[in-house]
């Protein structure tokens, strides 16, 4: 692992001859910006077309409540936020498909939950407030090589999943039906995707935290949506959102000495805000 590493940080040190790149706490920082971000944009494309952005916020919150039980627990907090995280999403998914309310009712119900038993847990356990700060803002600047691996592992994951089904996914947000006549797997295929973005999810709280993490998801893929016109430039698109966004957001926190994981989602504001007006101007011709 070291070995991996050092060689990563060397090819850095000549791509990146920048007084900001020096510290090894940047590096880290850069590459797990770079690792979640493109990660989340690319799975936000096909939450967007869903309308489940919402859906991403509440496995984002279910993390808030492993945290908390995997202290109360005496576990370690990092598995249990996955572990928990990943039973919300797959619930969700199969809860959603066996009844009539609507995707955004069924995703409330269960954010309004997870929320609530995490406030109950810290509730009853007073000194689990100082444990969960990391995990609800966020700080890249500490990410540990470990997690910097597993946050690898998880891009690589994402590449694979898309690479296979990412067509199956949009034609399920199309037309479910008409998905299921082309042999699409609707369920099989939904709870992988819902397994998959619980694991970026959790992956990148480490990076901007639990209250950002939507922001990673969403914002690329709306911004995607201002411009692309289908839905492999959307993904491009979204990918490269988040690449400009990540490295741009870290490289300003660096010299205006403001929080990593908001200055790289505030970036990303802006790029939606710029293809936003270029939309409206091309509109208006």
């Amino acid at each position: 692992m070291e070995t991996t590493l050092s060689f990563v940080f060397a090819l850095m040190d000549r791509l990146l001859p920048f007084s900001f790149a020096e510290p090894s706490f940047m590096k880290r920082a850069i590459l797990s910006i770079l690792l979640t971000a493109p990660a989340a944009a690319a799975l936000g494309v096909p939450l967007v077309q869903h309308r489940m952005a919402f859906f991403s916020d509440a496995v984002g919150h279910s993390a808030f409540t492993g945290v908390a039980l995997g202290v109360l627990l005496g576990v370690s907090p990092s598995w249990t936020m996955v572990a928990f995280g990943a039973f919300v999403a797959v619930a969700i998914i199969l809860v959603k498909g066996r009844t009539d309310l609507s995707s955004d009712t069924v995703v409330g119900v269960f954010f309004s939950t997870v929320v609530a038993l995490g406030i109950a847990v810290i509730s009853r356990e007073k000194g689990l407030t100082r444990n969960l700060q990391a995990f609800l803002y966020g700080d890249p600047l500490a990410v540990s090589d470990t997690e910097l691996l597993w946050m690898a592992g998880v891009f690589l994951l994402v590449c694979a999943f898309l690479a296979l089904l990412y067509n199956r996914i949009l034609l399920l947000g199309i037309h479910e039906g008409f998905a299921r006549t082309k042999g699409v797997r609707a369920q099989a295929v939904e709870i992988s995707f819902a397994l998959v973005v619980a694991l970026v999810v959790t992956a990148a709280i480490r990076a901007v935290g639990i209250l950002l993490v939507t922001a990673l998801l969403v914002i690329p893929a709306a911004t995607a949506r201002n411009v692309a016109r289908g839905a492999a430039s959307a993904l491009w698109i979204s990918v490269a959102v988040a690449v400009l966004s990540g490295f741009s957001g870290i490289v300003a926190s660096w010299y205006l000495d403001t929080a990593t994981g908001a200055t790289v989602v505030l970036a990303a504001a802006a790029c939606f805000a710029l293809t936003a007006l270029y939309r409206a101007a091309v509109k208006r011709r």
